[in-house]
């Protein structure tokens, strides 16, 4: 009993290995950090980007009352950046909404639309366009010293 134990114990361990060092997530990203200003507020992007994925953290500071920051994450296709935000508010709660970027001329344009829900979670209504032609955020790729 204790042998079948052991087998299916190394058996176990083999797949993990295997499964963590497998050809999904090996893909390079690409870090840019971006940021953008409205009026008096500003948002900062760190974001890391592959063909197909993009993850990274993304603070947007109000002036004067204080800021939203957390996490962003989600697909690439084409030219479009989708996924979510999940963020503690400057009130001190946690939020998810979702996320839409639009890249042209070597900008992010900040999507806006109509927000619905599926399966308990906030996803942008599939039957009406998102907008990117009147931003509120245009993130602009700045350059770190390295």
């Amino acid at each position: 009993m204790q042998k079948i134990l052991k087998t299916l114990l190394s058996f176990a361990l083999f797949i993990l290995v295997f499964s963590c060092n497998s050809k999904e997530g090996k893909e390079k990203y690409q870090k840019a950090f971006y940021r953008a200003v409205h009026k008096k507020d500003t948002a900062v992007l760190e974001i890391n980007m592959n063909d197909k994925r993009f993850f990274g953290r993304y603070e947007i500071s109000h002036y004067g009352v204080g800021k939203d920051s957390g996490d962003v994450r989600g697909d690439i296709k084409g030219d479009t950046l989708r996924g979510d935000y999940h963020y503690l508010t400057f009130g001190g709660s946690w939020k998810r909404v979702p996320l839409a970027l639009l890249k042209k001329d070597n900008k992010l344009f900040l999507g806006k639309g109509v927000i619905g829900t599926y399966f308990n979670l906030p996803c942008f209504v599939p039957d009406v366009p998102i907008e990117y032609h009147n931003s509120a955020f245009i993130f602009e790729e700045i350059q770190t010293k390295k």
